[in-house]
């Protein structure tokens, strides 16, 4: 995986997730380190017996408590869940600025600005952290022109049928 590079997996189709942990694993086999932070996937794969004997190399974090979807979730659960939310964005912060990383994943952190919990422009700021050496991957299903203009590739999957 070259350096630096900003990649999005975006689109309605299923399979941004496993096309980004494949990246994970293609970085750790190569010696590298990858955190993943999974936002708005319900229950994610934090609690994986699997993805925990992956570990140092892969470390998995979900940030929120609710195993409920994102969207079901009443007013007052929704705005708990925005703060768990923002401590996974200030961990992603702080992977950032520490390169603690080769590589960091970001699944499904445009979801959170299709649903209004942050702005394009405070993703943007979260990008700019990155140094040379960290890699980051974002999911989700849509992407803003100016992410889009921040990435080195976008690749979109659709599901036909």
């Amino acid at each position: 995986m070259a350096k630096g590079i900003i990649r999005i997996y975006s689109g309605s189709g299923r399979g941004k997730s496993p096309a980004a942990l494949g990246r994970a694993v293609q970085t750790a086999c190569r010696g590298g380190r990858v955190v993943v932070i999974q936002f708005l996937k319900n229950k994610g794969l934090s609690d994986s017996e699997f993805l925990h004997r992956l570990e140092p190399e892969i470390r998995v974090f979900r940030f929120e408590k609710s195993e409920a979807a994102f969207e079901s979730l009443s007013h007052e659960e929704q705005e708990e869940e925005i703060i768990n939310i923002r401590n996974g964005l200030g961990y992603a912060r702080k992977v950032l600025k520490t390169g603690e990383c080769d590589l960091l994943i970001l699944d499904e952190v445009l979801g959170l600005v299709d649903n209004g919990i942050i702005t394009g422009e405070e993703l943007k700021e979260l990008l700019a952290l990155k140094s040379d050496q960290t890699d980051i991957i974002m999911t989700g299903n849509t992407v803003s022109t100016v992410l889009n203009s921040m990435a080195d590739e976008v690749t979109t999957i659709t599901t036909e049928g």
